[in-house]
């Protein structure tokens, strides 16, 4: 995808966290291109006196030094998956709510919104805040600007406690799955196929994979309080030489969602001893969950300033990088994940507003 190099519009962060939402989506910043949508908040944040701003790459931090007691770390990712005719951005309204429909309105720029909205207006919270918006969070791992800044950077992310702003409906979800992609590997002989009795089909070969795929019952299992689905399926097969030869190979990819109670290794074995035993398994890319962190003591206040009971993170999330560096970390944000990545994408603008309100108050009287 070119590179768009023409300057991003202005932001202005007086508006309400609804209509900085609605500009940040306007700014396209699909993975990969983020330059602009970046460029434009650090234009917004610079002249701020109450904040240290610091860019590296595509990623923006921005921290108060205050001198308190606690510091927490407020961070959120600026691209998004390809458009698909969703943007400009609308209003909409559907049984008596509000929306705003567009790529991004959900994952993740409403949370996006309602941080740079309190990074510019809270000038004396009750908490030390670093704000970190970073790119390449919906694309390759190794790519991911918050991975990038706790490689090289660990100190700027060294917190009590961290909130990313996934979408999670304005409820506060604890932790996240880890994830693991397998590929299972079959091997026959190639034959002509009007002669296949002298070859061996890999691609038959793989029905007991897709037997075992099949009478998989996924496990719920509970973590510090909180259910974690568990999920194993295959998400893509391949196999075959031409249309009239028999397939010496085969190859099943296989995702597999994981509880936090188990570290990668661990996901791994059991992949291999009771899944798929005596099946040629690698492991194409993993990542550790994360626990909940709810018993922390600022987890647990914002949790009473939200208001609501916390749930579990089905899906992997950078609270995964904060949990490797021994900081609790939560996703809340604006949006239904249902919708995330949807051609139909929209977020209540009342979450949007619920959001600012409760880190605002939560911020304010830590």
């Amino acid at each position: 995808m070119p590179v768009d190099d023409s300057p991003a519009p202005a932001l202005d962060l007086s508006a309400s966290s609804i209509d900085i939402t609605r500009q940040l989506c306007d700014i396209e910043s699909v993975s990969g291109n983020e330059r602009g949508i970046t460029d434009a908040i650090e234009a917004a944040l610079r002249g701020l006196p109450h904040l240290e701003v610091s860019r590296d790459g595509d990623a923006i931090v921005a921290r108060t030094s205050l001198g308190r007691s606690r510091r927490v770390v407020i961070a959120g990712h600026t691209d998004t998956v390809p458009l698909n005719n969703n943007l400009p951005t609308r209003y909409e309204s559907a049984d008596g709510i509000e929306y705003l429909w567009g790529r991004g309105t959900v994952d993740m720029k409403g949370g996006v919104a309602v941080q740079l909205k309190l990074a510019a207006e809270l000038t004396a919270p009750a908490l030390d805040i670093t704000w970190i918006w970073y790119d390449h969070e919906e694309v390759a791992s190794e790519l991911n600007g918050l991975g990038r800044l706790a490689a090289h950077h660990p100190e700027l992310l060294a917190a009590d406690f961290a909130i990313l702003g996934e979408p999670t409906n304005a409820a506060v979800e604890g932790g996240c799955n880890g994830t693991m992609r397998v590929e299972l590997r079959t091997v026959g002989r190639r034959a002509h196929s009007a002669r296949a009795w002298v070859g061996v089909n890999a691609i038959h070969a793989a029905a007991p994979i897709l037997e075992a795929l099949a009478a998989f019952e996924p496990r719920t299992v509970s973590v510090d309080g909180l259910d974690y689905r568990e999920g194993l399926n295959a998400v893509a097969i391949s196999g075959g030489v031409a249309g009239n030869v028999i397939p010496d190979e085969c190859t099943v990819t296989v995702n597999y969602r994981f509880a936090p109670d188990k570290a990668s290794a661990e996901a791994e074995d059991y992949l291999r001893r009771e899944v798929f035993p005596g099946v040629e398994l690698t492991v194409v890319d993993s990542a550790d969950g994360a626990r909940p962190g709810l018993d922390a003591p600022l987890a647990m206040q914002f949790l009473a300033a939200v208001g609501r009971d916390a749930k579990p993170k089905y899906g992997w999330t950078d609270v995964a990088r904060f949990s490797a560096l021994g900081i609790p970390a939560v996703n809340y944000g604006p949006g239904d994940p249902l919708l995330a990545h949807a051609d139909e994408e929209r977020v209540a603008v009342d979450q949007i507003t619920d959001c600012e309100r409760a880190l605002r108050a939560w911020l304010s009287a830590s």
